[in-house]
């Protein structure tokens, strides 16, 4: 079916009171785009990133307009001439409903990972090779093993993981990182993350590689703020995971020896350049020793213990 997509200029003050008169005349799913709204969005939700890619941010420069799909027939012409008899700056194009909501799958391919694993989306067979597969659904929620700061902590903890490995994975968004130990053979994983969406995501991604509650725990909840949900994570794990941003790993720090067996390790990534000083600074000053520093790209991961000794 062919669709009518229809942008209107409009002016923010206005944007409200012309949706509601697009809903008198039948018009629905309106997609807003506001370059003030969309700054309000990363001003008030930085604790999720420290970095926003340029290109998204020019595609909202100057941008205040509403878009919306009408159908293209004799309905959606009539709300088509509504519209361009009530408004002075309206653009249209015809496009194919062509599957929307899947052809976002063409884009993830099967991304080889370290030296042990390999990340499949749900849909792709595994490759050849003797990788081993961690299946996953995209989906919505940060994780997908395309990013930098995903692959270096992958590769790194392959270096840590053990059949008696229990693994806390802060902030664990798609549930990547710790399902990954678990696929490198990890006992148990304890996965947490700040969005509500997470918990269930997660165990469906767990579920795609045949892992059950009896090896994954997931919960949602404010690590930084929430005393009660740091003492359910108890402590003595070997490995404690965390691909965050550096405004969070940096107070994070001060908890993370809690949290750690003796001689555990420290994975986190999510830092952006320019701010790994001041990561590596709060991860000393909290006790712990850097053992290895990698970057790639524009991101730096910091593997560290509570073990004394020389830094890196």
């Amino acid at each position: 079916m062919r669709y009518i997509e229809v942008i209107v200029d409009t002016p923010e003050e206005l944007i409200d009171q012309r949706c509601e008169e697009m809903a008198i005349w039948g018009v629905g799913g309106f997609v807003i785009e506001n370059e003030a709204d969309f700054q309000r969005f990363l001003e008030n939700n930085h604790a999720y990133w420290d970095y926003v890619d340029k290109e998204l941010e020019q595609q909202y420069a100057g941008l205040s307009r509403i878009k919306c799909y009408l159908t293209d027939d004799e309905d959606g012409q009539a709300q088509l001439r509504q519209i361009r008899a009530a408004y002075d700056s309206v653009a249209v194009r015809y496009v194919e409903d062509s599957d929307w909501e899947n052809n976002w799958r063409a884009y993830y391919k099967p991304i080889p990972v370290g030296e042990k694993l390999v990340v499949v989306p749900e849909w792709e067979p595994i490759p050849e090779g003797g990788r081993l597969p961690l299946r996953l659904d995209p989906g919505l929620i940060f994780g997908t093993g395309s990013h930098p700061t995903t692959r270096m902590c992958l590769a790194e903890l392959e270096n840590y993981v053990n059949r008696e490995t229990r693994v806390l994975d802060l902030g664990c968004g798609s549930g990547i990182l710790g399902i990954g130990a678990l696929v490198l053979g990890a006992k148990s994983c304890f996965g947490c993350d700040i969005d509500p969406k997470a918990p269930d995501v997660v165990r469906a991604n767990a579920a795609l590689n045949g892992i059950g509650p009896d090896r994954l725990r997931v919960c949602a909840g404010d690590i930084l703020t929430d005393l009660s949900l740091r003492r359910e994570f108890g402590g003595g794990y070997p490995l404690v995971l965390a691909n965050i941003v550096s405004d969070v790993i940096i107070p994070l720090a001060a908890f993370v020896r809690d949290f750690l067996a003796e001689d555990g390790v420290f994975i986190c990534s999510g830092i952006i350049e320019g701010r790994q000083d001041e990561v590596r600074s709060a991860l000393e000053r909290a006790g712990l020793r850097i053992l290895v520093h990698r970057t790639e790209e524009e991101w730096h991961c910091f593997v560290c213990t509570a073990q004394s000794g020389g830094a890196a």
